[in-house]
């Protein structure tokens, strides 16, 4: 057997953590290897890249999810007994609660009453008034899918709310207290998801059957019994929080904009086409998720290294969406490289490769993408703004990141 190139330092916790999105990246190249072995929390870890990678690391057959993930990131992110940490059969039923959300007619719904909330909230507005777009990008997605869901929700409780969602995101990397109150908001946050849950199974808060709220309180596990409660609140939360996420991707898509202002015009005169391309473009350049981590079910070898049973492995994904064997100029701003169409199941994985409705890939990507279509509209084509000076340098470093100054806006007017 082949042994793979292996990093020197005793553990490289503190490195990930430090070199966030190019940790992976920066040692493939080192070692000129799709996969290498460091010492992550202490445990050996084998890091992969690219797409045949990600065409094993999908394979059921190879791994499972089940406890894969660092307890740091199941008491802030995930939460525990969450759709993420399950696999095969009792992972694809838990999945058929949400993917009749994700269906065309209910994501248009999503997307449209977001749409509704950011007018309404576009009318406070003032002209002149300076905005931080990110901060009022998640309030708007929060407020939005709560609405969607039949989630109540008072007008004073959207900023503590929306807050508390964003420690979740923005906790499990960090070393500092932080992480501390990313916890701290997890428990609060269920505890409230749990509270409308049993209000729903008591008949003490009415939600029409086909909302979120109302699939999840109601939804069976295998044997036929209702979720636990608190695993219910979980994935209420898995809706809520991914859905608030991705106020990431429509910073991103105002930094883009500003930074690449040549295609404002033919999206300003697009019909559909060129959003889609300067969408995905979007998705595959800038920063997200860094990395998907598993274990070994079933021994394999891969490139005459032997996967053990209970290794961990853990998946690049940025450095995949940006490997110059898939992606020519992969670090330049490109949207026209998506005019040639093409399978990207395994190379444009900036939410997780394979089938959403089969593998571990990020069943909310509809979500993604009718969101992001959303705010690429209503900055082109309804909303007149300045960029200020400020720094939109992003820092790589950060997991998840922002341009620093979490783009900030001075509002002229509303042009729709």
């Amino acid at each position: 057997m082949v042994k793979p190139a292996r990093e020197k330092a005793p553990d490289s916790t503190l490195s990930l953590l430090r070199e966030g999105y190019r940790f992976i990246p920066n040692r493939c190249r080192k070692h000129d290897s799709d996969i290498f072995e460091a010492r992550l929390l202490l445990e050996r870890t084998l890091f992969i890249q690219g797409e045949d990678a990600a065409k094993i690391f999908y394979n059921k057959t190879h791994f499972t999810r089940e406890n894969a993930a660092p307890k740091r990131l199941e008491k802030t992110l995930f939460g525990e007994g969450g759709v993420q940490g399950l696999d095969d059969e009792e992972h694809l039923h838990r999945k058929t609660l949400f993917l009749p959300l994700l269906e065309a007619e209910n994501v248009a719904d999503l997307v449209e009453t977001t749409r509704l909330v950011w007018l309404e909230r576009l009318a406070h507005w003032k002209i002149g008034s300076t905005i931080v777009l990110f901060d009022e990008l998640q309030e708007i997605l929060f407020q939005g899918v709560c609405r969607w869901a039949g989630v109540p929700l008072a007008e004073e409780e959207i900023s503590d709310k929306t807050r508390k969602i964003a420690l979740l995101i923005e906790s499990p990397a960090a070393i500092t207290f932080k992480h501390l109150k990313g916890r701290m908001a997890r428990k609060q946050l269920e505890d409230w998801a749990a509270k409308l849950i049993t209000q729903v199974r008591e008949g003490t808060l009415n939600v029409a059957p086909d909302k979120a709220l109302a699939r999840v309180a109601w939804h069976r596990n295998q044997a036929g019994d209702l979720l636990a409660t608190e695993v219910a609140a979980v994935e209420l939360l898995n809706i809520l929080r991914p859905t608030t996420a991705v106020a990431r991707y429509l910073a991103f898509i105002a930094h883009a904009l500003h930074t690449y202002p040549q295609h404002r015009e033919p999206l300003a005169k697009d019909d559909g086409t060129y959003r889609e391309w300067f969408v995905e473009e979007v998705r595959r350049h800038y920063p997200f998720f860094p990395c998907v981590v598993a274990v070994v079910k079933s021994p394999f070898t891969w490139q005459g290294i032997e996967f053990t049973h209970g290794r961990r492995v853990v998946l690049d994904l940025y450095g995949t969406n940006h490997d110059k064997r898939l992606w020519e100029r992969p670090d330049d701003f490109d949207p026209q490289r998506f005019q040639q169409t093409r399978d990207e199941s395994y190379s444009l994985i900036p939410q997780g490769g394979g089938d959403y409705a089969l593998h571990h890939r990020c069943p909310g990507e509809r979500i993604t993408l009718g969101l992001m279509h959303l705010c690429v509209d209503m900055l082109v084509n309804h909303i007149r703004y300045e960029v200020p000076r400020q720094d939109l340098d992003i820092d790589y470093g950060k997991v998840p990141t922002l341009p620093n100054s979490r783009f900030v806006i001075e509002f002229s007017g509303d042009s729709s």
